[in-house]
């Protein structure tokens, strides 16, 4: 159940390449966090996606957007849910995401951030009110922390 933020250069992505982008973030989150496939838990996955205008991403002090095409994302998820192999498969997914939904005419060359940040358990506001991992647990379906549920109780 995470919070995607993708940056991305101005038109990098267009109409089918953004879909297909969103679809590569979207299954690399149900598979790194064990989410079923169940729509109602896969739409609990949000990606933002935000577009950075020509000049507006510097590396190195220099705007080589003409020959890299940087692209970052921030996925931020609730603490507990990976493990290191779990990791180290979502940043490998959600690089080959950006790779696979990259247009053929673009020969830039990709290069990729990703960083996984996990919010302390008790320290996500949803709807209003604080949720644990339980709670989590319980509204995205995590396969291996279902342990964690109650399952008498309804999502919040």
């Amino acid at each position: 159940m995470p919070t995607i933020l993708v940056d991305i250069p101005k038109d990098a992505f267009p109409g089918s390449a953004r879909a297909a982008l969103v679809r590569g973030f979207n299954a690399a989150a149900g598979a790194a966090e064990q989410i079923p496939a169940d729509p109602r838990q896969r739409s609990l996955c949000w990606v933002l996606v935000n577009e950075v205008a020509t000049g507006g991403w510097i590396c190195g002090g220099v705007d080589l957007t003409s020959q890299l095409l940087p692209c970052s994302a921030r996925i931020y998820l609730p603490s507990g849910v990976l493990d290191e192999t779990s990791r180290a498969s979502y940043v490998q997914c959600v690089h080959a995401s950006f790779e696979q939904a990259l247009p053929a005419d673009d020969r830039r060359r990709l290069v990729t951030s990703v960083l996984l940040q996990e919010v302390a358990d008790g320290r996500w506001g949803v709807g209003g009110a604080v949720w644990t991992l339980a709670d989590f647990a319980r509204a995205a379906g995590f396969a291996h922390l279902q342990h964690l549920v109650d399952h008498g109780q309804e999502p919040r």
